[in-house]
């Protein structure tokens, strides 16, 4: 059906009888000569159909002209030719193919289509959930079949650094049983054993661990994983991850060779290169100049430590965070003073999303006036000798603007920390490049102020650092775990750990939680039991395929590199998934649906 792919084709070929396939992506009638661009994974040839009285004795073509006059958009083809130079001005340097066409001999149809939806060349121009519902259309789009074959070289790539380093691919359950991972579960009804569920795998988290207990010794899989969690435009509630385990290894060794792997990652897609060694940043530093455990070191913004300094002023907005365990902290924009009150207003309404009660600033319009050279409402409730303080610290210049979090740390390092981020964005000043940046040092903890105990601020499975281990009775809050998040231009890309791998630091680490004897055994008794038939020290790491490809890519959502992704609301558009089943089917599992009378849900 053909000799070469489309894009194939070059100057050498020319004079070359060729049969190629593929799809029309445009056609144009000139004069009676009828071009066509013809697609295939590969890419794009122009093909040319003379009218038969063009031809020369004995050169008629084998194909009804008035059929290729009706040859439309998205039409399946296949055509036989002879492969020519372009006449002279109709070079496309555009094209790889540019050079040259197929003048067609032979003309065969092998599918027709009815008008697409969305021409492949408007996609941008209509709504995501048109692209979503058609997907087998969008995915014909050249930028999207790109993506593709990206996701594709880079997991090929992660494999074979892995497959050279004598890792063992293994895959794990995808039906498993119900763990308390930081999201809600994906439940599977069992028929077999009514009343009971099956959870979908948030991570092979257990697995891989008894994988190492089982001396595999290095392990990985790519992993489909399952959380049923709000979505964002980098989250699905399907994701994919690479998936890693290696014993006898500290988090020194781990992390020297997951650089190489990105490394490779990176060389082989074409990126530009990577610092060696990534650098380094503790959590603690990450969130004091950062407000983010996820820093974009593109950006050049960073946050002021003013807590101190605000413990003694009258004005309570700053004193009362101040000396209660809360955070006060500036962030200054060079040029910022030029903001109007509008823009101002739309920024204190973003920060307001994230928990701030508002957004305190101050403008400098002339440093060398002191006071009266500032414009601000808090002034009148700052001392002098404060306000050349925060001028100091903050290194305002004239022009500029300070802007100011005081609340929980919580509240300030995330308004403060996504205000950042955003104003970066909006006055273009992210440098060019990739920037890389381990954050470690994690605290073993977080205090849910809800719940009134404490969480594990990754999972409970993290091995804290040996000398850090009484702080799991005495201070739990202090104690830090020997965790390791890898971050690239402000998006988490991997992360991971060295795991507990001795039953009694685990049974510590469970009472912290405040997870008693019993109930550990009965959601993690199969790991327990393991651990005392010789489990090694273990530790590992996973990789967001999704969104390292998205980052790449430059896809501003990971949906654009998901072959088939559910929307925002955890649909499937192109399949109407999820969907009511067959009565019969819920009698077989003991369910029965309760329709709510608000909203229609179940």
């Amino acid at each position: 059906m053909r000799t070469h792919l489309c894009n194939d084709l070059r100057r050498e070929h020319i004079g070359a009888e060729i049969r190629v396939s593929g799809w029309v992506h445009r056609r144009r009638d000139h004069g009676g000569v009828i071009f066509v661009d013809l697609r295939d994974r590969s890419g794009l040839l122009q093909v040319v159909f003379h009218p038969p009285e063009e031809y020369g004795a004995g050169e008629a073509p084998a194909f009804d002209f008035d059929r290729a006059h009706q040859l439309r958009n998205e039409w399946v083809i296949a055509v036989r030719g002879v492969l020519r130079e372009r006449p002279e001005g109709t070079v496309n340097p555009e094209l790889p193919t540019g050079e040259v066409e197929l003048e067609v001999l032979e003309l065969e149809v092998l599918n027709q289509a009815d008008t697409p939806p969305f021409q492949l060349d408007e996609a941008d121009e209509v709504g995501e959930d048109i692209r979503l519902r058609h997907r087998y259309i969008d995915l014909r789009r050249p930028e999207m079949a790109a993506n593709l074959r990206l996701r594709h070289r880079v997991v090929q790539t992660m494999r074979r650094y892995l497959d050279d380093r004598d890792f063992l691919e293994v895959e794990t359950p995808v039906l498993t049983r119900s763990t308390p991972e930081g999201a809600r579960d994906y439940l599977v009804p069992s028929r077999t054993h009514p009343g009971s569920f099956f959870a979908l795998p948030q991570s092979p988290q257990l697995f891989k661990q008894l994988l190492m207990t089982a001396g595999m010794e290095r392990y990985y899989q790519v992993a489909k994983c399952f959380r049923d969690e709000d979505l964002r435009a980098d989250r699905q509630p399907e994701f994919t991850q690479l998936d890693l385990e290696m014993s006898f290894l500290d988090e020194e060794a781990i992390m020297q060779m997951m650089e190489g792997m990105v490394r490779a990652v990176f060389d082989a897609v074409g990126a530009d290169s990577l610092p060696d060694p990534f650098p380094r940043m503790t959590y603690a530093e990450a969130t004091r100049r950062f407000g983010s455990d996820r820093p974009d070191m593109r950006n050049p913004l960073e946050l002021t430590e003013l807590t101190e300094v605000m413990a003694e002023v009258e004005f309570k907005v700053f004193r009362e965070p101040a000396t209660s365990g809360g955070r006060v902290a500036a962030l200054r924009l060079p040029g910022g003073g030029e903001l109007s009150r509008k823009e101002i207003d739309d920024y204190t309404e973003f920060v307001g999303r994230y928990g701030a009660k508002g957004l305190a600033y101050i403008k400098v319009n002339d440093k060398a006036k002191g006071s009266e050279g500032l414009q601000s409402p808090i002034l009148k409730f700052l001392p002098e000798d404060v306000v050349a303080t925060i001028l100091e610290r903050t290194g305002a210049e004239d022009g500029d603007m300070v802007f100011f979090g005081a609340d929980t740390r919580k509240v300030v390092n995330e308004a403060l920390g996504a205000l950042r981020e955003q104003l970066a964005r909006d006055r273009g000043l992210l440098a060019p490049g990739w920037r890389p940046l381990w954050i470690t040092d994690f605290p073993m903890f977080e205090w849910d102020e809800d719940a009134k105990r404490y969480e594990p601020l990754h999972h409970p499975f993290t091995a804290p650092y040996p000398e850090h281990l009484d702080k799991l009775e005495s201070d739990p809050g202090a104690a830090l775990s020997r965790a390791y998040d890898l971050v690239l231009n402000g998006a988490e890309v991997g992360g991971g750990s060295i795991r507990i791998h001795d039953p009694e630091t685990q049974r510590r680490v469970f009472n912290a939680l405040g997870i008693g004897e019993e109930e550990a055994q009965e959601k993690f008794g199969f790991l327990l039991d393991a651990f005392r038939y010789g489990a090694p020290p273990h530790g590992g790491l996973a990789f967001g395929l999704d969104r390292l490809v998205a980052l790449l890519a430059g896809a501003d959502s990971i949906r654009d590199v998901i072959a088939f992704p559910k929307t925002q609301r955890a649909s499937c558009l192109l399949t109407r998934a999820p969907s009511e089943v067959d009565p019969e089917q819920l009698k077989e599992l003991g369910l029965r649906v309760s329709r709510t009378t608000q909203g229609g849900g179940s």
